[in-house]
């Protein structure tokens, strides 16, 4: 169908969308799924936005700064009226230019109205601006038609790397940990010293007694309130961002190998803990 015909029926059918039988649970639970790994939340965007506007409603509910485009006027009537601090764009996907880069990109429901011949020249408008630069990379392998084992192999040296670099940085906060009560005990030594060298004054042990007291207390301080918590905090993120890294591997790999959509879902789903799937199962 070419777009006049796209937006026409939808034109016609547009109040479907905000009747009482629509399921407005559809898609929701896949969505907070997908925005459970994102960290950053800036500039969203919904294809085919219009008509009730649930994932527009979500997405503002996550702290995002939302935009969406549709083909169809009517839709984005429908849409406007419920979230009128929104902004759209009346426009066809494949020849609209997008105004800035997007941290999450919703196109349900939307990509399979667009002919097949014109699907790779949408995904590789929408590719630039994802604002994630290693799922982008990766989309743009899997456009181009890499085979799938070529794709897993860049990007898992992509992450080794990453993982070095983490360590690195880990490693400067690590040395300040346990180095901090070592060096303390320089200062605690000296403090001692002092002290036994004024024995016979009572009144020049108190402030050397106070010097030793103090640089245990400081090197304490830097190792367990400095050093320990943000080493802990890089490990976590780090494992936050290998995850989310190899979440991507998995899926576009499992998409560039054909499999059916619930083998995708079961093979990503295998990454997140056992509560989370089997609240995904209850659904």
């Amino acid at each position: 169908m070419t777009p006049d015909k796209i937006a026409a029926g939808y034109n016609q059918i547009a109040d479907r969308w905000v009747s009482d039988a629509f399921p407005l649970e559809n898609g929701i639970a896949q969505h907070e799924r997908a925005l459970s790994f994102i960290d950053k939340k800036g500039y969203a965007l919904e294809i085919g936005c219009g008509g009730n506007g649930r994932f527009i409603g979500l997405l503002l509910r996550h702290g995002f700064r939302v935009e969406g485009v549709d083909i169809s006027e009517k839709m984005l009537s429908l849409v406007r009226e419920r979230h009128s601090e929104v902004t759209f764009y009346h426009a066809d996907i494949c020849s609209w230019n997008m105004p800035r880069k997007y941290e999450f990109i919703s196109a349900w429901d939307s990509i399979w109205h667009i002919p097949l011949s014109s699907q790779k020249q949408v995904l590789e408008k929408i590719i630039p601006e994802i604002e994630d630069e290693f799922m982008r990379k990766a989309m743009r392998l899997a456009v181009d038609g890499i085979d799938p084992h070529v794709i897993k192999e860049t990007l898992s040296t992509e992450i080794s790397f990453i993982e070095e670099r983490h360590a690195r940085c880990a490693f400067i906060f690590e040395n300040i940990a346990t180095n901090g009560p070592a060096f303390a005990m320089i200062g605690t030594l000296i403090g001692m010293v002092a002290m036994l060298q004024h024995l016979e004054d009572p009144k020049a042990v108190g402030p050397s007694m106070a010097v030793a007291l103090l640089a245990t207390l400081y090197g304490a301080m830097v190792g367990y309130t400095i050093g320990f918590p943000i080493v802990n905090r890089l490990k976590e993120r780090h494992s936050e961002e290998i995850l989310n890294k190899e979440l991507v591997i998995e899926g576009i790999m499992a998409i560039q190998e054909g499999d059916n959509p619930r083998i995708v879902q079961q093979r990503l789903m295998a990454f997140l803990p056992s509560s989370v799937q089997v609240a995904n199962e209850r659904e």
